[in-house]
């Protein structure tokens, strides 16, 4: 018998009793399902058997882990319904892709299965069929070259190439009725916990919907997202042309000594794209704002500075414009719920006087521009005069940029919207997708120690509320934007690595933020490192690295 502590109360467990057993009579107590456990503060699945005297915690659906878990377990459950409908060969060439909004992107590559509605509606019901006959889920492991040898076996290249990296000796694999895949990160049981979940037909694949972490139980309908799809799809495409899709090719190329031809290839895209998005600002006539708005750390500053650079060889004469700038006084700045400061709602903003300046700027009048001091929280003026002269264009950067309600004063053919984002395109493997807000998350804990001496575990504590102020304040509007411009690099990440791992190997075991600095640490570790001195010096990454040409 082992002892079980919860919630203060110790009870006594029979050797071989699963986690699952246990949440079973707890699950009543918390207003979601139950995924995973921590069991003397280490994250375990809960087919997983009690061997000792531990401490339990549960971890619902309600966070993001237990999200995660969910999502990884829908898509096993999806992966083995193409490989029971369609073949191994079919599965080998599915593409877990990207996240539209709150659909999951899923394509078949070299048209290996059917999409389209009656495709849709087939594997939707063999899905269900998983769930209400509980397919489980097992974990087994494996020698690394077993691994290897099963999935050269199965024609899964992807995986052969990730884990010729792989510095383990051991690899974990998931098993379901035959099929045998790799996942990164935690499963469900079995397939039964999977009970809520949509399969639509979407372009020439399909979008699985899943519920989020806010209701966990109930699945929405579809956020068309066209012009974030195509901007994802498009990379995709890019990815595919120059042979680089997953993290084991990118590893493949490091070793190859062709990183360097690499950098100059996506740095050169970069470019091609801004001078495009330029010359549509230009050609429109009549442009006076260029309004840039997207999420923390997409390199919103370096991407004015390059565009700008664009429109002066087009005859412009472009000024950069900080929303940050029309901050209200900080004793006017609005509360959240637990009473601290929101500077991301537009209320933090004196929408008022900022239409009134570029009204009075439009009409060729003189307006004095103010900056913002952070340190005492108020806004000042300085005699930074402005006049607009017929070559003259606002670059105005800041997360409200695409909202009317910004610049509801302004005619809309005076302004060009542009939406970035850093939008991964590299995937661990076909089945594994690099979620966008891990790398904009390494982003900033690079940028934040650089410029900010700020330490991962501060980063990593306040990127829930950054997040929540993205999904509130830019998400709902991006599709609203002219042009969208994907700031990711298919190399930043194993340039980050260097940067990253020493700061969040600082995060201790009893820290709340120590299991995502771990998670993202494993992720890391998937990566060869590539050094910085090749990076040009006006690359978007410098924003984070350092070395920028620009002020950032």
């Amino acid at each position: 018998m082992y002892k079980v502590t919860i919630d203060k109360v110790t009870k006594e467990y029979e050797n071989g009793t699963t986690f699952e057993d246990i949440a079973r009579e707890y699950e009543d107590k918390y207003d979601a399902p139950i995924a995973l456990v921590t069991s003397n503060g280490k994250i375990r699945e809960l087919f997983k058997k009690v061997t000792r005297d531990c401490e339990l915690k549960f971890i619902t659906l309600k966070t993001e882990t237990g999200r995660k878990t969910y999502q990884r377990s829908a898509c096993m459950m999806f992966l083995k319904s193409v490989y029971d409908l369609y073949g191994n060969d079919a599965v080998n060439n599915c593409r877990i892709a990207f996240k539209v909004r709150n659909g999951l992107f899923i394509y078949p590559k070299n048209n290996a299965f059917p999409s389209g509605k009656d495709a849709a509606q087939n594997i939707k019901e063999h899905m269900k069929s998983l769930s209400d006959n509980k397919l489980p889920f097992m974990k087994k492991t494996y020698s690394l070259d077993d691994a290897i040898a099963l999935f050269n076996e199965r024609g899964m290249q992807d995986k052969t190439k990730l884990f010729k990296y792989r510095m383990s000796s051991t690899i974990n694999l998931y098993e379901a009725g035959g099929y045998i895949d790799y996942y990164y990160g935690y499963m469900l049981p079995n397939a039964g916990y999977v009970k809520w979940f949509d399969l639509i037909p979407y372009e020439d694949g399909f979008m699985l919907m899943l519920p989020d972490k806010s209701e966990p139980t109930t699945v929405k309908p579809l956020i068309d997202s066209k012009k974030l799809y195509r901007t994802q799809r498009d990379a995709e495409n890019w990815g595919e042309t120059i042979g680089l899709e997953t993290i084991g090719e990118l590893n493949d190329k490091i070793c190859e000594n062709s990183i360097t031809d690499l950098i100059l290839v996506q740095e050169a895209e970069q470019e091609r794209r801004i001078a495009e998005i330029a010359k549509e600002i230009v050609s429109r006539g009549g442009v006076k704002f260029v309004m840039i708005a997207g999420p923390s750390s997409s390199g919103k500053t370096s991407f004015s500075h390059r565009l700008s650079i664009q429109l002066r060889t087009l005859g412009k004469n472009p000024h950069p414009v900080a929303l940050d700038n029309y901050f209200v006084n900080r004793e006017n700045t609005p509360l959240d719920e637990h009473g601290n400061y929101n500077f991301e709602v537009l209320e933090a903003i004196d929408v008022k006087q900022f239409n009134e300046d570029m009204v009075k700027l439009l009409n060729g009048e003189t307006v004095e521009i103010p900056s913002f001091n952070f340190k005492i929280g108020q806004r000042e003026y300085h005699g930074d005069y402005m006049k607009l002269n017929p070559d003259d264009i606002l670059v105005i950067e800041g997360i409200h940029g695409l909202n009317e309600k910004m610049s509801y004063a302004l005619p809309s053919e005076s302004k060009f919207k542009i939406y970035i984002s850093a939008l991964m395109n590299v995937n661990i493997d076909e089945h594994n997708r690099i979620p966008t807000t891990d790398g904009r998350l390494i982003r900033r804990l690079v940028r934040d120690a650089r410029t900010r001496g700020s330490d991962a575990k501060r980063t990593i504590g306040m990127w829930y509320s950054v997040r929540k102020g993205e999904e509130e304040n830019i998400f709902p509007f991006q599709e609203d934007a002219d042009a969208m411009f994907n700031s990711a690099m298919v190399y930043e990440l194993a340039m980050l690595k260097p940067f990253a791992e020493p700061l969040l190997f600082k995060i201790e075991k009893n820290e709340p933020e120590y299991y995502e600095a771990k998670r993202l640490l494993k992720f890391l570790n998937y990566f060869l490192s590539v050094p910085s001195e090749s990076l040009p010096n006006n690359s978007l990454c410098r924003e984070f690295v350092g070395g920028s040409c620009f002020n950032v």
